[in-house]
């Protein structure tokens, strides 16, 4: 499994016919941490006339969650096309609430739709985003004289070292990996058949685009 995820907020304003359009992008992990969003910014600006929003939740055990809200604005125009942006983007587990300041002027429909989505697009050009890719645990058990440079080798060759405990008998290595039989085959070869990996879970990890 691969996707992708905000590193952080990404924020972004374009001014459409003297209508502001504030938007906010936001890592979530629920329903509730999306509608905060809403909420905070609901709070935050007071006297825009539409906070129109939505996001995209990747829940365990269920198909992505999808909403969207108009906020007030003529049906479809407003949170269909914020939501519509995400999506394509690819991103997962992300909220986007855009502020919109009235600025006298009338969009009409397809003006509507055009500045929602640009000013999701505006946000994402800004955002920073991350890879979320599944990798294996596994655990394997050293003597002390051959960890450190076991431990080397594998940082050498893109292999995470999650956690090094220092045993009495030795040390043991939790590392994180895409392929199991890879990191078998190269502990074979770096002690000489001798380090007997173990899977013992996943766990993802998070890597820069």
């Amino acid at each position: 499994m691969s996707d992708l995820r905000l590193a952080g907020d990404a924020v972004a304003e374009i001014e459409v016919r003297r209508s502001r359009f504030l938007t906010t992008l936001r890592r979530v992990d629920s329903e509730e941490a999306a509608r905060a969003l809403v909420a905070e910014l609901r709070t935050r600006h007071p006297d825009a006339r539409h906070h129109c929003s939505a996001f995209i939740l990747d829940l365990p055990g269920t198909s992505a969650v999808e909403r969207s809200s108009d906020d007030g604005e003529p049906a479809g125009t407003a949170g269909m096309p914020v939501l519509e942006a995400l999506r394509v983007s690819g991103l997962r587990d992300v909220a986007a609430v855009v502020v919109r300041y009235f600025g006298g002027v009338k969009l009409g429909t397809g003006g509507l739709v055009r500045a929602y989505g640009d000013a999701v697009r505006a946000a994402l050009d800004a955002a920073s985003v991350v890879t979320v890719v599944e990798h294996e645990l596994w655990e394997v058990a050293l003597p002390h004289a051959d960890a450190g440079r076991v431990e080397a080798d594998l940082h050498d060759h893109d292999v995470r070292v999650e956690l090094v405990a220092y045993e009495p008998d030795g040390v043991r290595l939790t590392l994180a990996v895409v392929d199991g039989a890879a990191l078998t085959t190269r502990l074979a070869a770096l002690t000489a058949g001798a380090a007997r990996p173990v899977l013992v879970g996943a766990t993802a990890v998070e890597r820069p685009l």
